[in-house]
């Protein structure tokens, strides 16, 4: 290089704490330094402490105070997730005093969501998953299938009435159900019905669905009581967060048949799901999946790369 050349800019390092498509890898070597967070041993994360200025997280991360102060540089963490999930495992009030800012992906998931939602009702009350083993196991020579649950015409109640619960209620009226909702306050342009409780609100549907985030203020949120009061025709459904929903309560209820059936994609401690849970007849489980779409995996990457580039300045990266 000559003297009268300026040399290249640095490109900012970014720290990864998530797999990438090899297309989104490629994209990003464009214009930012990869560091891959597991194979960085101590030696060489002192080498790097004060260079790495962002992180790219998923909902599994977990950064908390002390890993923060271990990358003084840090400016930015963005999480590819949706909505709060994820964000709960950041210590939020730890970035905001070293004024690290936390960008999120919050509705591009709510579509493909409220799909799975109603596909666990759906194959709760209507016994999909038990159904399809009675065939296969060769049963139905023998007997014909007990009835299930009526779905549409029914009475569904949502708590938490975001963007997901939304897309939810939408997808259920096609199905002819009334709507009614609990949350944090009544929403003045939907024409649902408020209850001012998740008691009340279960004491008066056929179908409770979890869609509130998670939290202090929603911890155990779906307790005994509230399942005695959806009844024993009652459904739960549970998309929102493993930690709303009391499992030992629900164990208990699903056991004594307090209520009909229960459809989780969330559950408190994931990976792990209680025996007793998996081992009960009238649920239907999936392993945290319903945002995990093709399109929506590429619209949450999509957006966490749009964060990075407008953080730094940096120019789109074109194909």
């Amino acid at each position: 290089m000559s003297i009268h050349e300026s040399p290249l800019p640095q490109r900012p390092r970014l720290l990864l704490h998530t797999a990438l498509t090899p297309a989104m890898r490629e994209r990003l070597q464009l214009q930012f330094e990869l560091l891959d967070a597991a194979g960085i041993g101590s030696a060489r994360r002192s080498e790097l402490c004060a260079q790495v200025r962002a992180m790219l997280c998923n909902a599994q991360s977990i950064v908390s105070r002390e890993h923060m102060r271990q990358w003084p540089a840090l400016e930015l963490i963005v999480v590819i997730g949706v909505g709060r999930d994820g964000i709960d495992r950041i210590d939020l009030e730890a970035a905001a005093e070293l004024g690290i800012k936390v960008s999120k992906a919050p509705d591009v998931c709510a579509e493909g969501i409220a799909d799975h939602t109603l596909a666990l009702l759906l194959a709760a009350t209507r016994q999909i998953v038990q159904a399809h083993e009675f065939v296969r196991q060769g049963r139905w020579l023998q007997e014909r299938y007990p009835p299930t649950l009526r779905f549409s015409g029914q009475c569904m109640g949502i708590v938490g009435l975001g963007r997901i619960g939304r897309a939810v209620a939408r997808r259920s009226q096609a199905f002819d159900m009334s709507i009614a909702y609990t949350g944090r306050a009544p929403k003045n342009d939907v024409p649902y019905r408020w209850c001012d409780s998740v008691l009340e609100l279960a004491a008066d549907v056929d179908f409770l669905v979890v869609c509130a985030s998670g939290g202090p203020a929603t911890r155990g949120l779906i307790d005994a009581r509230v399942l005695q009061a959806l009844g024993p025709q009652g459904v739960l459904v549970n998309v929102g967060r493993g930690s709303i929903v009391d499992e030992a309560a629900l164990q208990q209820a699903m056991q004594e048949r307090t209520i009909a059936a229960a459809a989780l994609d969330v559950f408190a401690h994931e990976p792990q799901v209680p025996e007793a849970l998996i081992d009960l007849p009238n649920t239907v489980l999936t392993p945290h999946m319903a945002s995990s779409t093709r399109q929506g995996l590429q619209a949450m990457l999509a957006q966490a790369e749009a964060c990075l580039l407008q953080h730094f300045g940096l120019p789109e990266i074109t194909d």
